[in-house]
């Protein structure tokens, strides 16, 4: 259903309930998860001009390959073109053709399965089969490139952005970058393991994905055995300048269950990465699950307003593979992965099962938002003032990133200052921040 041009979400007061501090704060109307109109105007508005997480750099690693992506309802070829990566509308520049179907593998050339028009893997027109033989008037293939689309990687993540006017991808992830740099996610990599992959199609608005992802409310009668190991008590907000929110577990316990402890640790982190476990949310689409031992990363793609297929993916740090020949080695990690795969696939089965419902909830009844409880939810506010600049903004040059909490225990709300708190914390404590 196209939206109508006076679209109420456009409007700053459709987000009025929404744009408080958390403690007098609401949530979204019912219609930012369950209206058609909404959601395809997200699709131009919030997803159109985001960086959004589409790939992982493992799958580009090699020259040769072409991906195929969906971005705001838009299909996008991904390649490598030497060392680096390239980005394309997915349509021939002589008739529109769709270019490829799915991934592949290609030999060097983008070829039109139509009129067999071929591109280079950065885009150059290299061969327009027979128009030699009655060329148009003033026809030069240099004007007739592949239109290019903006990609830039962070960590293992490959992000794809369709408008030209959105904040370079470093701007949009504010600190983050400097805030995990420890981890070096930039070499932890997919293991050839069995399960280290899977899809799940769930019946639920994305955004409601992000925000379960986002709050640890729900925890205690939602993931029983989950809050053994990120217990409630421990959790803190894990939050500087950009286009992201989350929170951390400090410590990650492993007094009553082993399952994210028994995967070899990566080496050279320090106290607090160490013994923490950091749930990141980057808007709109990424969610980050960054664990000692191990990543669970899911990219969430929207398919319709009540529908989401989640690509989930576990990655993991620089020698934590043994080689090929170790077979005892090998045979040891996958033991030790499938305890923690089994982990995260009952907690992400208990989490779709919560969102469906809620979905329902939304789309049946849909009754009022409520308050936010600040303790637990202030990472959703700050996720919902993040959705509605991007849905209000006329443009995005100038889109203001929200900013981070204060160190120290200034904005917990309630809870008890982190022990461990993350070294960009402490730094700016001693700044006096």
């Amino acid at each position: 259903m196209p939206p109508t041009v006076g679209a109420p979400w456009r409007l700053p007061g459709f987000w009025a309930d929404i744009r408080p501090q958390v403690w007098s704060a609401l949530g979204p109307p019912p219609a930012v998860y369950a209206d058609e109109a909404f959601f395809a105007d997200e699709q131009t508005r919030l997803f159109g001009r985001a960086w959004t997480g589409v790939a992982l750099t493992d799958e580009l690693s090699r020259s040769g390959r072409l991906l195929v992506r969906t971005v705001a309802g838009k299909s996008v070829l991904l390649t490598r073109s030497g060392d680096r990566l390239r980005g394309f509308m997915n349509t021939c520049r002589h008739r529109g053709t769709e270019l490829a179907e799915a991934d592949c593998d290609i030999a060097g050339t983008i070829r039109c399965p139509y009129h067999r028009w071929s591109y280079s893997t950065d885009g150059r027109l290299v061969a327009a089969p027979l128009f030699e033989a009655s060329p148009p008037s003033d026809f030069d293939p240099a004007d007739w490139r592949l239109v290019p689309v903006r990609v830039d990687t962070w960590g293992p993540i490959v992000f794809v952005c369709l408008d030209e006017e959105t904040p370079p991808l470093d701007v949009w992830l504010g600190d983050l970058p400097e805030r995990m740099a420890a981890y070096r996610l930039d070499e932890w990599r997919l293991a050839n393991l069995e399960g280290a992959a899977a899809t799940f199609e769930v019946a639920a608005n994305w955004k409601l994905l992000v925000e379960n992802f986002a709050e640890y409310y729900h925890l205690p009668w939602v993931h029983p055995k989950l809050a053994k190991v990120s217990r409630v008590r421990d959790h803190y907000r894990y939050q500087g300048p950009g286009m992201y929110c989350g929170q951390t577990t400090t410590p990650v316990s492993s007094d009553q269950h082993e399952d994210w402890v028994v995967l070899p640790p990566a080496t050279g982190l320090g106290a607090s990465d160490a013994a923490s476990g950091r749930f990141v949310a980057v808007f709109p689409n990424v969610l980050l699950a960054v664990l000692p031992n191990h990543v669970f990363l899911i990219l969430l793609e929207p398919v319709e307003v009540g529908r989401t297929v989640e690509h989930c993916t576990f990655l993991f740090p620089p020698g934590a593979a043994p080689s090929p020949e170790d077979d005892q080695g090998r045979q040891r990690l996958a033991e030790a992965f499938e305890t923690t795969r089994r982990f995260w696939v009952d907690v992400n089965d208990e989490d779709i099962d919560i969102c469906e419902r809620v979905q329902r909830g939304v789309s049946r009844a849909g009754a009022p938002p409520g308050p936010m409880a600040p303790r637990f939810e202030e990472p959703l506010n700050r996720f919902h003032n993040m959705t509605a600049d991007l849905m209000t903004l006329e443009s995005v040059a100038n889109l203001e990133a929200p900013g981070g909490d204060r160190p120290g225990d200034v904005d917990l709300y309630g809870t008890k200052p982190n022990p461990m708190p993350p070294p960009i914390e402490v730094e700016a404590a001693l700044r006096g921040a």
